[in-house]
């Protein structure tokens, strides 16, 4: 049995028919692993230890009523815990990277999925940069001028935060659209992170494809085909999970960055892939394994599990 603490958003408010995490949580449960809950805001540094305040959680398949809580208790990160499976949601802010700061001081005695330091280096829309060829022409930069220029010289072109996720804030311009400064000029009001904006790519009117690899192993796809007329095909913005095979370019892809993902510790991550190229590298909550499951029987929780289990003998 291996003692899991799972830092994570409330687990009460999670979708049991498509949650990742929550998958994860119940293949823990079947297979013997203890299971507690805690909320980012209790970790607590103190003279050199880490500790949380954390709940006990036992499952059930029943929507609205799926969890329930033991008594909260203190934990040492450090001590009492096998696993830390780091699963809230972003914003990736300095609050996110805050915490992978602070559970650095546990890891690796305590094994923390994924390791904290490489999800603070690997920001999604970064860490594609470190694979020429394998992506859209892109540009990241915070100067208008830059910005401008790459939409002159590109046309048709996707704008995005360089940390936004679930497709938030995702906007296509095309060749002869004026709104590019109006948009930096917003996103500048609220924000002094850099924007991306890349080429836009046609082929993501057949779908966006989230591939799912387990210690740098492709294990499995899904396509999420954007609604009508719409560039983002994100599911918790309208986006629609289909079916879908690996073609040999997404192999080719996957075999480009797998060792790379496996060196950093990066166990679960989710890639994206539009037509031939790699737009995202998902290492802070990735999603998709439900519907995975679903669609081809692959259970990328139980092949996560596997690989902790190999680290950490029960």
């Amino acid at each position: 049995m291996l003692r899991v603490a799972i830092q994570m958003d409330p687990v009460e408010a999670v979708n049991i028919e498509s949650d990742t995490t929550w998958l994860m949580m119940t293949t823990a449960q079947a297979r013997g692993h203890a299971q507690w809950v805690y909320d980012v805001r209790t970790l607590a540094l103190e003279d050199g230890r880490l500790f949380c305040r954390a709940r006990p959680v036992t499952l059930r398949e029943v929507q609205g009523d799926h969890v329930a809580f033991g008594d909260e208790v203190k934990l040492d990160l450090g001590q009492d815990v096998d696993v830390i499976l780091m699963r809230q949601d972003p914003p990736f802010d300095m609050a996110y990277v805050t915490s992978t700061y602070l559970l650095e001081t546990v890891h690796p005695k305590t094994l923390v999925v994924n390791d904290p330091a490489e999800v603070r280096s690997a920001p999604e829309k970064l860490l594609v940069t470190k694979f020429p060829g394998l992506t859209p022409s892109t540009l990241i930069s915070s100067d208008p001028v830059a910005l401008v220029d790459f939409h002159k010289r590109h046309g048709d072109v996707v704008l995005k935060p360089l940390h936004g996720a679930a497709g938030s804030g995702v906007v296509r311009l095309k060749a002869d659209d004026p709104n590019l400064e109006a948009l930096i000029e917003i996103h500048a009001t609220g924000s002094r992170d850099p924007l991306v904006i890349q080429k836009f790519v046609p082929a993501v009117s057949k779908g966006d494809k989230r591939i799912i690899l387990i210690d740098g192993e492709p294990v499995g796809a899904i396509n999420r085909i954007p609604a009508k007329d719409q560039v983002r095909s994100n599911l918790r913005v309208g986006g629609t999970a289909a079916p879908v095979e690996l073609t040999a370019r997404d192999r080719e892809i996957c075999a480009a960055i797998g060792p790379e993902l496996k060196r950093r510790g990066l166990i679960f991550v989710g890639i994206d892939v539009i037509g031939d190229y790699l737009t995202e590298i998902n290492v802070t909550s990735p999603t998709g394994a439900q519907q995975l499951k679903r669609f081809t029987g692959v259970d990328a929780a139980a092949l996560m599990w596997d690989v902790i289990e190999g680290k950490r003998p029960a």
